[in-house]
């Protein structure tokens, strides 16, 4: 007896359809010939396969090829305006929202900032938070012009645990104070957009781990741990590029018991010493002076010019007229490197070296990731430091087969991870709309069964 797979000739199609697009998004333009190896489907599903995505708008002719003594051959590409994308971060300072086509290019962009002092949970005070996301989420559709019916969704990558219900998707912000919060039944209230128009709402690191195992320095790799380094920590685990990974809440790994506070209220979290949040407030207590009034990013940028005068990556340029550094000011860096910040950030780096050898030892990952904009901001130079000590903590075999390295798509890589949430979809479903269940009438047993309770 034949085992049935439940595979239907839709399906098949589907299928079809999404490895074309796969192919043509990632490596086109290709011509149909090369498609067929590209795929491996034979010519005529190939061709079948291109003449509806060309009748449908999803892919157009880009120009041709010489062919060996034959005639030239018709290359193939992604329409860029057959569908858009919508990505959100909501980061630990500001919210930042693109618009962007099919093929990324960004079309428009708004940010909006989320106050910087007082009490963190009133920096995320949910009503704020959801307003944000209308208005610039409306601002960014009306700044291009983009019709609605052509939203393929909206992607919001956020600081927390997603869980997905029957409400839609609800985050467990735990530092940020969201407890339950269902923010895509807050956002299908406010956000003046047709019910049809998806939200894919996941964690921030996880949204990060996807844009840079596809399009950053990820690509290549079969398996890899992305960590999102900001005010806070987080990873992302990856064993499919072409599959989402998984959100780690590497941040509350426990590295000294009964050690500091962590902000989601418990002691000797990994984030309680190596979020930038914590790293500052450690080289404060310690006699550090960050300027005064400035943000995580300004002050973070101050300490690592204290620690590395000479470094032209982290030193401030005296002549630049834009530079607010004053030299009677005691925050102002100096030609000598303050053994302070120095002794901080070593100490941090022994930290981070610690928790990235126990994600070498768990997952034995191809490549460690750093991004956010803490992490790429400390830079190349912080990152030996960190490497030296995750190969001392780290199991040895498992260390030579892992590449610790930066990311490669900047610090806003998170709000392009959000948008290349609704394009897997688009791409799972073939470029197809999303199809609606046709419905069955129940059981004649569950009706029976039902009247008795």
């Amino acid at each position: 007896m034949h085992a049935r797979t439940g595979r239907t000739v839709r399906d098949l199609r589907r299928e079809n359809r999404t490895a074309v697009l796969r192919r043509l998004y990632f490596d086109g333009p290709k011509s149909r010939l090369m498609l067929g190896p590209a795929t491996g489907l034979s010519s005529g599903s190939v061709s079948n396969v291109v003449a509806e995505l060309l009748a449908e708008g999803l892919v157009e002719e880009a120009g041709s090829v010489d062919s060996a003594g034959g005639r030239p051959r018709t290359l193939l590409r992604i329409t860029p305006g057959s569908g858009f994308m919508i990505g959100v971060d909501i980061g630990e300072t500001r919210i930042r929202i693109e618009l962007f086509d099919l093929t990324l290019t960004e079309l428009a962009r708004t940010e909006r900032a989320l106050a910087c002092s007082g009490p963190r949970t009133d920096r995320y005070d949910v009503d704020l938070v959801v307003a944000h996301l209308r208005d610039g989420i409306a601002e960014v559709l009306r700044a291009a012009n983009v019709p609605v019916e052509r939203l393929l969704g909206i992607g919001v990558g956020v600081p927390g645990i997603v869980a997905h219900t029957e409400d839609g998707a609800v985050v467990h912000g735990q530092t940020i104070g969201w407890d339950s919060v269902p923010l895509e039944r807050l956002l299908r209230q406010a956000v003046d957009l047709p019910e049809t128009v998806p939200y894919w709402i996941d964690n921030g690191a996880k949204t990060l781990g996807q844009a840079e195992m596809w399009f950053g320095a990820g690509r290549g790799a079969r398996s890899a741990v992305v960590v999102l380094f900001g005010s806070g920590v987080g990873a992302c685990s990856v064993s499919d590029p072409m599959e989402p990974g998984r959100a780690l809440e590497w941040g509350h790994l426990t590295v000294r018991v009964r050690g500091r506070r962590c902000r989601c209220g418990s002691h000797g979290c990994l984030e309680a010493y190596a979020g930038a949040e914590a790293l500052l407030e450690r080289w404060r207590e310690a006699g550090g002076r960050p300027p005064a009034g400035a943000d995580e990013e300004t002050a973070l940028t101050a300490m690592l010019a204290a620690a590395y005068p000479a470094d032209p990556a982290y030193s401030t340029d005296p002549a630049d007229p834009t530079d607010p550094s004053d030299p009677s000011d005691p925050a102002t860096p100096s030609t000598e490197p303050d053994a302070t910040a120095l002794a901080v950030l070593d100490e941090t780096a022994e930290y981070l070296g610690a928790g990235f050898a126990d994600l070498i030892n768990l997952f034995q990952p191809e490549r460690i990731l750093v991004g956010g904009w803490a992490g790429l901001q400390l830079g190349s130079r912080f990152l030996r430091t960190v490497i030296r000590y995750s190969d001392a903590y780290a199991l040895r075999y498992p260390a030579s087969r892992t590449r610790i390295d930066l990311g490669t798509l900047g610090p806003q890589a998170v709000t392009v991870g959000a948008a290349l949430l609704p394009l897997a979809d688009f791409f799972a479903r073939g470029g197809r709309s999303p199809e609606t269940e046709p419905s069955t009438p129940a059981p004649a047993w569950q009706a029976a069964l039902q009247d008795r309770v």
